[in-house]
């Protein structure tokens, strides 16, 4: 027997010890897997499946639209037009932050990481990453690489949230971690809400000490902290990342050739346990 489940579903090791013994894998629509706890999986010899790669350039995608959306307030531009409120062209009316020539601070440059940093050049910014080990050079194409967090903050005009959710990372973004970065600098995550501290980044939007955010994901989805919502520089849409047409059949397609490929005994490249 197999199963299939999404982000949603919290694989714990309670569940696990409930599943009867023909449960033989499990695949996660989805990258991440911080939903499934790994090691109660190994411990029933169960085979767990992700889908790697084929979501990484709809979800670089939209992390450039939460980049632009922050950045050139769509949040207030959107809501001008809705209520009927806009009066016409002013010089003043709505300005901005620029991308071009700003530094680009990337948290995680894994497959997601270094799809936006490509498009990101495009838009004439400069790479800076953080990652658990620096990049062969092929990879890394230029981008200035951080040995600490900390050296990464203190540059990242912009700073993309791209990490998993790990020990390491849950908490993340803090009111210590808010202030090393510089004044009215501008975040986005399309990693995971749980490398946010809510409370720290609505304190900091609401005082202008960050300029904006741009958010795809949240802590307890699909609950959003309502601090959020009372914000005009705060750009949001609802875990949309992954979501084309392409990567959902692309990730369908993985986890059924993931399964065949285990049940014949064959390599499975998208096993992750």
């Amino acid at each position: 027997m197999i199963l299939v489940s999404a982000t949603q579903d919290r694989l714990g090791a309670d569940l696990m010890a409930c599943l009867p013994d023909t449960v033989r894998a499990i695949a996660t629509y989805s990258v991440g897997h911080d939903h499934i706890d790994l090691p109660a999986a190994r411990a029933r010899n169960i085979a767990i499946f992700s889908t790697p790669d084929v979501l990484s350039t709809a979800c670089a995608e939209v992390g450039m639209l939460l980049l632009l959306g922050a950045a050139r307030r769509v949040t207030e531009s959107i809501d001008l037009l809705r209520t009927g409120r806009w009066k016409g062209w002013t010089p003043t009316q709505l300005n901005g932050t620029s991308l071009a020539a700003k530094v680009l601070g990337i948290f995680g440059m894994g497959r997601i990481g270094r799809e936006i940093a490509k498009r990101a050049r495009g838009f004439d910014m400069a790479i800076h990453y953080t990652n658990r080990s620096r990049l062969p050079a092929d990879q890394e194409q230029g981008a200035t690489y951080h040995e600490s967090p900390e050296s990464l903050l203190g540059v990242s005009q912009f700073l993309m949230l791209a990490c998993p959710a790990t020990h390491e990372t849950t908490g993340f973004l803090n009111a210590h971690t808010i202030g090393m970065l510089p004044q009215g600098a501008i975040v986005a995550n399309i990693g995971r809400g749980a490398v946010v501290v809510d409370e720290d980044l609505v304190s900091a939007l609401a005082s202008g000490r960050i300029a904006a955010a741009g958010l795809d994901v949240f802590n307890n989805e699909p609950k959003v902290f309502p601090g959020y919502a009372a914000l005009p520089n705060v750009f949001m849409l609802p875990h949309i990342g992954s979501s084309t047409m392409e990567a959902r059949q692309a990730m369908g397609a993985i986890v059924v050739q993931g399964f065949t490929a285990f049940a014949k005994g064959q390599p499975t490249p998208n096993r992750i346990a």
